[in-house]
Formats: structure tokens, sequence, C-alpha cells
């Protein structure tokens, strides 16, 4: 783990793993699609709208994970001044706004059958909502301030005040009374979710993680190379300056 801080390493590890993780992202998609799509059964009360939960909800989880991972990077940022640390917060954020997003859509997609209006300003729904700001609020600052170490400094500060809303929105339907249902799957006494159900969602989200891991790996790679064509850049124009002195 170590000798991954040396981003030429750690390039070469991608160009070496992606293809792989490539088929790795394609199997469990297909298949779980195939499972939401053709072989779940309609839910008892929700009927066919129930397949939006698997889209949904691997949505939803991956927008948390994203943005656990900049809060971890974040801390790398700061305190253990790890070369790869802002890289990794960076590349996630806009794959994590994106889950948001989609996490966003499909719900208020899935509410409006189920509680008749496509938003309300449930605890659930509201709390993801500042998640997508704030993912929002990251990628904006890392473009305001052209200074990669400045920029990463700043956003890790701004990416730990708002791991905050994480647990807010883990913990939001055992909190307060919302429309929102409880957690489901991930719970002490087990799924409440039929297996029938319960498969096609565990296998879409395996997909939609390893679609995670992949997205998030080659646009690690593609900021590595950035911010190389930029040092570059910069020490061009100072022999260029310092020629013409």
């Amino acid at each position: 783990m170590i000798s991954l801080a040396n981003p030429t390493r750690f390039l070469s590890l991608v160009d070496r793993v992606a293809p792989w993780l490539s088929g790795l992202v394609v199997i469990p998609l297909v298949a779980g699609l195939y499972l939401a799509f053709f072989v779940a059964p309609p839910d008892y009360q929700q009927g066919e709208t129930v397949r939006i939960m698997f889209v949904h909800v691997p949505a939803a989880w991956l927008a948390m994970f994203g943005y656990t991972l900049i809060a971890i990077a974040a801390l790398g940022t700061l305190i253990w001044r790890h070369p790869l640390a802002d890289v990794a917060a960076k590349a996630a954020a806009p794959i994590g706004a994106t889950f948001t997003f989609v996490a966003l859509v499909t719900g208020s997609l899935w509410g409006k059958p189920m509680w008749g209006t496509y938003w309300v300003w449930d605890a659930r729904l509201t709390s993801m909502l500042v998640l997508f700001l704030l993912y929002l609020g990251l990628i904006a600052l890392w473009q305001a301030i052209e200074e990669p170490g400045r920029a990463g400094r700043a956003a890790a500060i701004l990416a730990l005040v708002g791991a905050v809303n994480i647990p807010i929105i883990k913990f939001s339907v055992d909190w307060w009374s919302t429309l929102h249902q409880p957690a489901s799957v991930l719970r002490a006494d087990g799924p409440t979710i039929d297996p029938s159900l319960l498969t096609p969602l565990l296998v879409m989200a395996a997909g939609f993680t390893a679609l995670f891991v992949l997205l998030h790996l080659i646009a690690m790679r593609a900021e590595i190379l950035r911010r190389r064509v930029r040092a570059l850049q910069q020490t061009h124009v100072q022999h260029t300056a310092l020629a013409e002195a």
C-alpha cells in the first residue's frame, strides 16, 4: 500500500487492473438488470414500481460511500499528507454527485406513486439533497482555486465538516418521523426483503460498486496526468521567462 503512494506505480496498477475490472462491472450489471426486470416478481403492495428500488437503493448507498471516501481522503490530505489523497477525493466527487443525483431522481419517481408527490421535505430526502449540494460545493471549490495544494486543503476541510451529514442520512428515519421507510437490508435482525427481491438488489449493488471503483480509478489516473501536464506547463513558462530575462 505504501508503494501505491508513488503516482507512477499507481498509474501502472490502474493500467493493469482497469481491463479486468471492466469485465467485473459488466457481468453483475447485466445479471442484475436481468434479475431485476425479468425475474423478480412485482411487489404485493407496490406492484411494478418496486423495480425502481434496484437502481435507487444502490445509487443511494454509493452516494454515501463516495462522500465517506472523500472524508477519509481528506484526513489523508490534512494529517498524513498522502500524495494521492487529494487526487482520490477530487476524482470521487463528480462520481458521487452523479450517484446522488440518480438516487434523488429515482427516489422522486418512486415517491410519486407511493406518496402521491415527487418531493416532500422529509428528513431522509432533505439530507440527501444536502449531500448533493456538498458534492457540488466541493467540485466548485476545486475549480475555483487554481493551485492544487491549496484547493486540496480547502476542500478537505469542507469535506470533513460535511461528513456529519452521512450519519444524519443513515439514521434520519430512526431519529425522526419520516415518510421514507426504515432500513430493510442492513439490519441487526437480518433483511426484511423477500429473497426474490433481495437477490437482484444485491447483484445490482455489486455491479454499481464495481462501476464506482472502475470510474474512480480512471478519474484518478486522469487527474494525476492532468497535474503532471500542469507542472510541465509551469516549468516551461518559468524557463521561458528566465531565457527572456
